[in-house]
This record gives structure tokens, sequence and C-alpha cells, in this order.
């Protein structure tokens, strides 16, 4: 292997000096860890095999067969520290309640522990205890996955005073009933920054400053999860983008969201404006759920799209009721919210627009309406996902004066391939061809082809996005006539969610142009506003002839930046391939890589830190030159191909340093033709 350690043609990479220290401030800031640092607890990583040093201080959830060296569950590795650590289950179950203690030292400046299992703040935690009057000083949950994640607390306010750790299990679910535990580090090893090793990125609830302890652009930075230019809330769970839409000349971004936990919960409306589509100003909660008396209560308010009409704005949306606690209610209506203001919305008319499905539907599910302006009849539609047989349906919906709505049939039925319940569909004329895409199976489909009124005939069908990260995409066309659309960076079957220990999960894509490709399909392209991003001078490369095997071009370190690169492949035979390594470390590293022979793309994750482990591929539509541009954003990823091709990726760095960025040949020569990078800044600044 020959590395290319050769100077930009142009440019510089590292930040400007004010960026450098802005992100600087912004961190939080930990103490020196060599300042009041002491032993820790007994056998702390448990690579004794037992408990001893422990002691088991109330229940039966914890045990001698609590300690195991099991190194994976159905969804990977539990990511111990060596061979040994605490199940919380393998005792007594899932049900068992109880508590285990440490045996009692002093406290350090810093501290560090592996957690796993159930999110329960009250009845599931890490605690760490004052021995004088049994305080709790400090305490963190699971975030239910079994695979671990490090905590790193700053415990410098209580350096020297005797305390002790207490791993508590109050919680009697039979599902997420449970804590794992391992590898309790004080001192400078709490961090991994001494003899050689890597620095763990600061995670962990007691190190989220108060929502209102400084100004949004400082606080969203302060976290090493966060990503930067991607839209997230501060605390809580979104999930998928709604009511998108331009009017007045403010784009609008609302987001399924969820404030009182980093998970799905009772559905409201976060708000956002921007002048742009790129930076965003976070406006108050539009939508609520109705008044409960009961907090298990679900009943929320569903995803919905939006119509600007002229002096107002008015939201289409999905109200659901829980009919476990309302079982004479139907589950799923189309209500209405309307604003003057864009910042008041008010339910009108009181009473649904559409009151439930139409007759014959094999289930309730009758969800996220999206209307939309049909030139082959001048009337108003509105597309609706149901549950199907074999596979999902959408409705449509017709309107003259969007306010009393008829059943015009079913418009679309999937044959069982892309899932039986169809969510978010989204209808619309682009270029010469109609386009119609939704959610099924936890991914999301396009169809291309014709619609003349009542019905869609499918002529070109395929993934919307062929990585792991994309949900629940919605369309709008903005006031310039563009069809941009934005989705939830996020799919439902993994719980690789790391940023929860931080109090928040979810986040939206950047804002991207849809265009019909040449091959027939849905394409993608990031709009160019994005390049009001820039916060530094780009590093430019010209042409470099890469002819060994693993032959590398340094690119560059940061993780939050635009990479763009045109390969020549005129000259490459069949045996030639090249990677781009991201997010790249001694430890850690995303890799894309693209085979000639094939034409594949191919974006693997599994060294990817805490993130959804996977390799996914697409085949790409290329003949000379190949020209990728990614978007790397600390915990999020998008790779934009020329022919319209996207692979989305949440990645969840363990280390400070996995922010390399390589470019490596193998097989036979690649010519990489040219190259920038590109520092990016927050898009709440």
């Amino acid at each position: 292997m020959r590395s290319l350690l050769l100077p930009p043609a142009t440019g510089t990479f590292w930040l400007t000096t004010a960026v450098q220290l802005f992100m600087t401030s912004a961190m939080k800031s930990f103490p020196d860890c060599e300042h009041d640092s002491f032993p820790g607890p007994s056998n702390p990583n448990f690579e004794t095999g037992t408990l001893e040093g422990w002691e088991v201080i109330s229940g039966n959830a914890f045990g001698s067969n609590s300690v195991t060296n099991l190194t994976s569950y159905w969804d990977g590795p539990f990511h111990q520290q060596g061979s040994y650590f605490i199940l919380g289950f393998s005792q007594s179950g899932e049900a068992a309640v109880g508590a285990l203690r440490s045996s009692s030292f002093k406290a350090s400046s810093v501290m560090s522990f592996l957690i796993g299992g159930g999110y329960d703040p009250d009845n599931l935690y890490v605690g760490l205890v004052r021995d004088e009057d049994g305080e709790i000083l400090l305490k963190q949950t699971g975030i239910n996955d079994e695979a671990m994640i490090r905590i790193v607390w700053d415990t410098s306010e209580w350096a020297g005073e005797p305390v002790h750790i207490v791993i508590t299990d109050h919680s009697t679910n039979e599902s997420w009933g449970h804590i794992n535990f391992d590898d309790l580090r004080v001192g400078c090893p709490a961090l991994g920054a001494c003899n050689g090793q890597l620095t763990f990125n600061v995670l962990g609830q007691a190190n989220q400053p108060a929502r209102d302890s400084m100004e949004t652009c400082e606080l969203f930075a302060a976290d090493p999860m966060r990503p930067q230019y991607h839209y997230t809330q501060y605390q809580g769970w979104i999930n998928d983008p709604a009511g998108l839409s331009q009017w007045n000349g403010k784009h609008h971004l609302f987001s399924q969201f969820y404030p009182d936990d980093p998970f799905w919960g009772p559905m409201h409306w976060a708000h956002a404006e921007s002048e742009d589509a790129v930076h965003w100003r976070e406006l108050p909660v539009a939508l609520y759920p109705k008044p409960t008396d009961d907090a298990r209560d679900t009943s929320g308010r569903f995803t919905g799209s939006a119509v600007a009409d002229g002096d107002v704005l008015r939201l289409f949306l999905t109200d659901f009721t829980d009919l476990n606690f309302h079982p004479n209610d139907v589950q799923e209506t189309v209500i209405v919210a309307t604003s003057t203001d864009g910042i008041n919305f008010d339910y009108d008319p009181e009473d649904p627009v559409i009151p439930g499905p139409p007759p014959g539907g094999v289930s309730p599910i009758f969800r996220d309406p999206k209307v939309f302006r049909d030139p082959t009849d001048d009337s108003w539609k509105m597309v609706l996902s149901a549950q199907g047989e074999p596979g999902g349906r959408i409705h449509l919906y017709g309107s003259d004066d969007q306010t009393s709505w008829s059943d015009v049939g079913i418009v679309f039925s999937g044959d069982g391939s892309t899932g039986s319940i169809f969510e978010c569909p989204n209808l619309f004329p682009l270029e010469d061809k109609w386009v119609l895409f939704y959610g099924g199976a936890g991914l999301g489909w396009y169809e291309v082809g014709s619609y003349d009124g009542s019905i869609f005939v499918s002529e070109k069908a395929g993934l919307i996005d062929s990585g792991p990260a994309s949900y629940a995409m919605q369309w709008y066309k903005d006031e310039a006539g563009r069809d941009l659309a934005i989705t939830w960076m996020g799919n439902w079957p993994t719980p690789k969610w790391a940023s929860r220990v931080n109090g928040w999960a979810g986040q939206q894509s950047i804002t991207r142009e849809l265009f019909i490709r040449n091959d027939g399909g849905l394409g993608s392209r990031p709009i160019p506003e994005l390049d009001s991003l820039a916060s530094g001078q780009a590093t430019e490369f010209g042409r470099h002839l890469l002819q060994e095997e693993g032959e590398t071009l340094a690119i560059g370190h940061t993780d939050t930046a635009r990479l763009k690169l045109v390969v020549d492949l005129s000259g490459s035979d069949d045996h030639s391939a090249f990677s781009v390594y991201l997010y790249r470390s001694r430890a850690e590293e995303v890799r894309l890589h693209y085979t000639v022979a094939s034409r594949t793309l191919e974006l693997e994750t599994t060294k990817a830190g805490y993130a959804q482990a996977g390799t996914w591929e697409a085949e790409i539509m290329t003949d000379d030159k190949l020209s990728l541009d990614i978007f790397i954003d600390r915990s999020g990823l998008e790779i934009f191909v020329a022919d319209g091709t996207v692979m989305s990726a949440l990645v969840w760095p363990k280390y400070q340093e996995s922010k390399g960025i390589d470019f490596v040949a193998h097989g036979g020569s690649i010519v990489l033709e040219s190259a920038s990078l590109t520092p990016l800044g927050s898009s709440w600044c």
C-alpha cells in the first residue's frame, strides 16, 4: 500500500480560525482528567467473570448469572469492552427488578461507562450516588438497544467525595425491561485520551445544556452527535416531514414531533421556516394532540400536507385516535388546520373533511393526505394511504373548493412486493411524466408513469434512496416552479439511534430537487442554495493517477463538509475499483466502494461506530466519468450521483478522531480527475 499525502492544487483544507474558535467554544468543556484522579471501584469491567466487588442490594434482577461473555445478539454485537459485561435480563428475565451496587470510591474529575438496554429514565438507569447522603448525583438510561454506548460524565463537582455506582432496574416491562452495563472508567481513561488511545465522543443526557442557556447556533453545535445543517429538534423525537410548502416567500418545514422523549409518541407538528430551504428558524409547535386523561393514549396529529392559498396556509392532516382508549371512534380521519400568520393554526372546520376510510377496506389505516392541483381536470386532488391485499393501496379524493371532498377511487394498488401498507403517498407531474411515491415495508418507493385523473399506471419503479436512511419523503413545488423534496433520515426497523442518549432522535435531509433520470426513473440532486453553507475556502485537488493496489490519496479530516469527486473511468479496465472512506480513524470508517465492471456503488457501514451496520448498493448509469457529490454532517451522510442516484445513512462515530476522508484505488489504475472538499457551517447560524 502506498499513501499519497499530496498538497492540494489550491486552497486549504483547514477551517478558518474563526470557525475553529466557534466550534471549540461550543463544545462542552471538560476538566483536566489528570487533576483529581483517584482509583475507581473494584472489578469495574467484570473481567473476573463474576460480581466480585459488587453487591445486590435489592430484588432479583441481578445475580451470579448477570455476568456474561456473549458477543452478539439478534441485531449485532453488544460492543462490550473485553470479554465480560452485565446483561440485564440473563439473571431472572425482563420483568425482574432490583439494584446492583459497586464498592465505594473517591470521585475523580471524569467518569465514563458503557450502557445498553431499555429506555426508562425513572426505572432503568445507571446512577452516581454520594455515600454520605445517598443522593443520586447523575444518572443515565439506555436507548432500547442491547448494544452499549459510551457515556461520559463530568464529575469534577464531587471530586474526592466517596461515591458509588448503582445499576437500577425497577421496570416490570416484558419488553426492554432491563439494563446492560460494562467498563466503568475514571480519570483520563474515561475519555480514552491517554496512552495513544482514541478520544471518546462525549455523550450522555447529563452533558446537554438547557434549551435557553445559549443561542440556537451555539447550542446546536455543543452536541458531537448533532448534524449542523440537517434539521433536528433540540430534544425529543421527529420523523416524517410534513406540510412542505413555500408561502409568502418562506419555505415551511413541519415534522412529526414528540417533545417528551427521544422516541415516537403522541404526535405533534414541529415547525420551522427558511428563506432558502437551507437555513432554518424554529417556530412554535404548530399542532398538538387532543387533550387526554391517560398518558398511555397515543392519539395525535399524523402526517399531512399544506396548500398555500393566498393569505392562508392550509394544513390537511390525519387525526389519529388510539382505539385502545377510544374504542367507539374512527381511528383515522382527515382534518384541516389554517393559519394567516404561519405561526398560529386553527382547526377549521371542527368536523373532519373526510370522516374515515371508504367502505370495503381491510383495515382502519387511512392516513397521510397529500393535496395537489390536478391539471388533468383543473381540480384539487388528495391521495391517502391504506392497507390492501396483497399490497398497499392509495386512495384518491377530489374537490373543487378544498372543503367538500368526494371519493374518486383507488388510484394505485401494490402487488405486495413493496409492502401491504402504504404511507405518505405523493402524486405529481414531473417533466412529461407523473410520479407516485410512498413508504412501504420500511422503505421509500417511487413509481414513474402516467395518470389520467383517476388511475395511475406505473412504467418504472424503484427505491427513492438506495441507502438505509430515508423514509416518508414529501414533495412540494416552490414559487420558482421547482419540484423539491425532503425525506426523514431514518427507518423503522433499526434501534440504532445513538443520539437518544443525548435526548433527541431524528433528522431531516437536505432539500433536494427531483427530476426524471435518463433511464426513466426518479432522480434527486441537491439544490444550489446549499452552496451558501460553505464556511471556508475549498481544498481543490487536481488530476491524480493511482496505479497500485491500496494507493491512497488523503483528502482531509472533517465531519461537516461537502466532498465533490470526478473519477475518469475511460482508461480503467474491469479489474479497477476505488473506495472513498469517510468518518475514518484507525478504529472505524464508512466505506463507499465503486466497481467498474459491474457499475455498482456500494455503501458499507459495518465499521461505522454505533451506526446501523450493513451494506447497500446501487447500479450507476455512467460511461467515462463518475461524479459524486457527498454531504458529510457529523452523524448524517447523503451521497448524490450525477445520474440521480442518492444514498443516505446515519453515522454515529464513537471517537472524536473519526473524521478522516481518503480516496483509495483497487485492482487496476484509477484516475481521480478532480476533487474538492468544502467546509460547511450550520443551518442555524
